[in-house]
């Protein structure tokens, strides 16, 4: 039986938001295809139709969910231009921690993306420079442009770390699990203090 051109848009949504959420939770290879297409409602060969191998099914659900973060972060943002300090105080926080399966993809998966293909490791890189992109922006114009992409690669590499550590001492020492992230937000803050008053 052939499916509707819409009825097959929503399969693919589907099949994108149950690998998007899987993958950050298990990691890419603790979840098979079966299990993707299960959580979707659909068959194997549905998945198939719309993802020819599970890499670019891997690399379509991380931009999938970083597409579906970023829409949450605008509309946080909604029509005010939030400071670099806002931004920092929502990147390292414990909800950005504990919750594997709607947090950013980028913390959930930075390690599994350098076993994977090339086409998971484009999607890390595209998603990295538009994060970048947007907290650049947040620093006043009046700094160097190279200064303020220096501070923003800066802010969301040590992000991603800090939430890594973190998440993987937090079941058996949550006081430095919590320390990690404080005292690498303070870190950034003091960075961005220090390189924003000499310009």
């Amino acid at each position: 039986m052939r499916v509707s051109k819409e009825k097959s848009a929503e399969n693919r949504e589907a099949l994108l938001a149950a690998a998007s959420r899987l993958f950050r939770e298990k990691g890419v290879d603790g979840v098979g295809v079966a299990e993707v297409a299960k959580e979707a409602g659909l068959t194997h060969g549905a998945l198939y139709a719309h993802f020819p191998s599970k890499d670019l099914l891997a690399a379509e659900a991380f931009s999938h969910g970083f597409a579906q973060r970023m829409d949450r972060a605008r509309a946080w943002a909604g029509d005010r231009h939030p400071s670099f300090e806002e931004y920092l105080d929502g990147l390292y926080t414990t909800r950005q921690r504990d919750d594997l399966t709607t947090s950013c993809p980028m913390t959930a998966s930075a390690s599994d993306v350098g076993r994977q293909g090339e086409a998971l490791s484009r999607s890390f890189a595209q998603a990295f420079e538009e994060e970048v992109s947007m907290m650049a922006g947040a620093i006043d114009e009046t700094v160097p442009q190279d200064v303020r992409r220096q501070l923003a690669v800066a802010s969301i590499a040590a992000q991603i770390g800090a939430i890594a550590v973190s998440r993987a001492v937090a079941k058996t020492d949550a006081a430095l699990s919590d320390e990690v992230l404080l005292a690498t937000r303070d870190a950034i803050a003091a960075a961005f203090a220090a390189r924003t008053a000499v310009v």
